[in-house]
């Protein structure tokens, strides 16, 4: 019993110790680390909220719904089609061509749709960057992982990428 008590009583010290280490070493990081130089600014931006308002993302959207209904009628159409041909064999036939046919048009309009998402992206880094550099910010982060400070410039940011 003496023995056991004697070990928790070690075990106990050994962490107390760890911790009160842990807290000095901690402290004396917080201590070496420098402060925010005078007249840094720091800008924040709701990505999201710029995207919603970007015209460009609209128009991408709405180009995309039509192609999505344009594949769809195709797709309507390949089906009546199939349904046509005479025999099995025929219509396996039909359905390797057509599923060939729609493999390029998904892949077409996945890399078109890519391709102007990239540039709208570039566009609004371009824009924020750009009003940063104006405004005299040091720093700009996304509203996201902000938890308090920084001066908001999304109503900016949005109405120049409009």
């Amino acid at each position: 019993m003496k023995k056991q008590i004697l070990t928790l009583a070690i075990a106990a010290l050994a962490f107390a110790s760890g911790i009160g280490f842990n807290s000095a070493a901690m402290s004396k990081e917080a201590a070496e680390t420098p402060a925010i130089p005078a007249g840094y600014k720091v800008a924040i931006v709701d990505v999201a909220q710029v995207v919603a308002a970007s015209k460009e993302v609209q128009a991408l959207r709405k180009e995309q719904e039509a192609k999505m209904l344009e594949l769809q009628k195709w797709l309507e159409t390949v089906r009546a089609d199939v349904q046509k041909q005479s025999t099995e064999e025929n219509k396996q036939k039909l359905i390797k061509k057509y599923d060939e046919q729609f493999a390029k048009k998904q892949e077409a309009i996945k890399k078109n749709y890519a391709s102007k998402l990239s540039s709208i992206d570039k566009n609004i880094s371009d824009v924020i960057t750009k009003t940063a550099k104006a405004k005299g910010y040091n720093l700009v982060l996304s509203r996201g992982i902000v938890l308090y400070g920084g001066e908001d410039i999304t109503s900016e940011i949005a109405k120049a990428v409009k």
